[in-house]
């Protein structure tokens, strides 16, 4: 999750972090459902009602987004003074990250049973086909709250600038130590963090102060993660499980619809998740 960013800055830092992330996530939900499922255009205005921050910062979001052409506008077929907002294939890629990697490790921890059966992970390289899984995913979300906040201590880094990011960086050291076999992570120094995650030694400070001050974990000298807390820990492997039931469900869900309808609704991803 922390490997090198596949763009460069500012593109990067802007998406780590909640609200930010969550603008991008309704934005390619409105796109997606209007694009597929015959929702409502996606417009600003309709961003707007479910983007999770002030209309104020969504538009300003989205102002950025389109001046580094992460985002395109063109005019309603339907209606030609209607201008929509289209998510560009970087955007999803980013925003899609997570779910790409948790379902790769749902993969690897439960393979198809069946031989003919394409890995999950088969599909989520094209955009239009991961950006259709994130609508569905949004569209939980949406219904029924979003999938970190039973997770306090994951969703306190997710509020901050690549705090998520700085997260996994810290249980991949864990993993490191203590699994045998587990690929060497960044090392935990400030330096080092700040290098890759592109923001400042004194935001990665704060952040590892907040956690060592928390008693969640702390980082001793040469960047070496010291102690991790059990429960900390605990509810980090139970938000990765919930994130890989979620799409393992929404894949199901939607094969299930698509059956009952004779395959209508049925989607590239049927029989993949």
């Amino acid at each position: 999750m922390a490997a090198g960013p596949p763009v460069r800055w500012p593109y990067y830092k802007m998406f780590d972090q909640l609200g930010r992330y969550l603008v991008c996530y309704m934005l390619i939900h409105n796109y997606y459902q209007w694009r597929h499922r015959a929702g409502p255009p996606p417009t600003l205005s309709a961003l707007q009602k479910v983007a999770g921050v002030s209309p104020r910062q969504t538009a300003g979001f989205v102002a950025a987004l389109r001046a580094g052409r992460l985002v395109a506008v063109e005019s309603d077929p339907a209606d030609r003074r209607v201008t929509l907002l289209r998510p560009s294939p970087v955007v999803i890629a980013e925003i899609g990250r997570s779910l790409r990697l948790f379902v790769g490790a749902l993969d690897r921890l439960d393979p198809p049973s069946e031989r003919a059966r394409p890995l999950r992970t088969a599909l989520l390289g094209d955009a239009d086909a991961l950006g259709d899984i994130i609508a569905r995913s949004a569209a939980y979300v949406l219904a029924h709250g979003t999938l970190l906040h039973p997770f306090p201590r994951v969703l306190s880094f997710a509020q901050r600038d690549c705090g998520y990011l700085l997260l996994t960086v810290v249980i991949g050291n864990h993993y490191a130590q203590s699994v045998q076999g587990a690929a060497l992570n960044l090392p935990l120094r400030r330096r080092d963090l700040a290098d890759r995650l592109q923001v400042s030694t004194a935001h990665i400070g704060s952040l590892l102060a907040d956690a060592e001050a928390k008693g969640w974990f702390r980082v001793g000298s040469g960047g070496r993660l010291a102690a991790l807390d059990a429960a900390f820990l605990a509810e980090f492997e139970r938000w990765s499980v919930w994130q890989m039931a979620h799409f393992e469900w929404l894949g199901e869900a939607q094969a299930a619809k698509g059956a009952a309808t004779g395959g209508v609704m049925a989607s590239s991803f049927d029989g993949i998740l």
